[in-house]
């Protein structure tokens, strides 16, 4: 892992990006959210099976991954899991496990990410079938260098207006580059420069209704191979 770690303040629990000023996850109910948005928004757990990729840009506090991983056992899923998420700034492990303390719900799936956290650079077999990669680094230079594709995206940067740098149209056709046909992407934000972005990259763009107090979201499907 690098030395650059996410600065962390704390708000009832929640862990707030002291360079953004922003919450990892809903005040709400984190898993709610990300259950709503990004497993909702890309069709999941319905498109499980096989070797299904999904990939991330915002690792944060890992409950995405957490999520996903649970819905996939929970599907009984035959094939892999490979989670692949690019984070310019980790979180240390005491802020993780605080973090995911809130989550005892997820307290065996927080246990194997808390014990690998930050021991290792690459690929993580954290459970059978199950296998997670946290790329460190600018997501701008790091994305376009990625020689997989994913079939779902969880585009998960922090508010676009306070973290632009995630949501550049540049870094969204890199986006679309490592799709792979009849791949989907969603994300919370249904800002209309993200749509067209979004749409610009090759993905048909569906804005929907959003989580909690937030009216609309954005879900994106990539054309299927002709």
């Amino acid at each position: 892992m690098t030395d650059q770690r996410a600065k962390i303040d704390w708000r009832n629990g929640v862990p707030i990006a002291a360079a953004f000023d922003d919450p990892y996850y809903s005040l709400d109910d984190g898993v709610a959210e990300t259950t709503h948005v990004f497993l909702g928004g890309n069709e999941l757990p319905a498109r499980f099976g096989g070797d299904f990729h999904v990939a991330e840009l915002g690792f944060g506090t890992g409950l995405n991954f957490l999520v996903t991983w649970a819905a996939w056992e929970a599907a009984g899923a035959a094939g892999t899991l490979h989670f692949t998420s690019f984070e310019a700034f980790p979180m240390a492990l005491a802020d993780m496990r605080n973090a995911l303390a809130q989550f005892p719900q997820l307290q065996s799936y927080s246990d194997s990410l808390l014990a690998v956290w930050g021991l290792q650079e690459g690929p993580v077999a954290i459970a059978p079938r199950v296998t997670l990669h946290v790329v460190t680094g600018d997501a701008r230079e790091t994305v376009p260098l990625w020689v997989g594709r994913a079939d779902a995206w969880y585009l998960d940067g922090f508010s676009p207006a306070k973290n632009p740098e995630l949501w550049e149209p540049g870094l969204l056709s890199d986006v679309g580059a490592h799709t792979k046909p009849d791949g989907t992407a969603a994300t919370y934000s249904a800002a209309g420069h993200i749509r067209r972005a979004l749409q610009d990259a090759g993905f048909t763009v569906t804005r929907t209704t959003g989580f909690g107090r937030k009216r609309h979201m954005t879900a994106a499907r990539m054309a299927d191979a002709e």
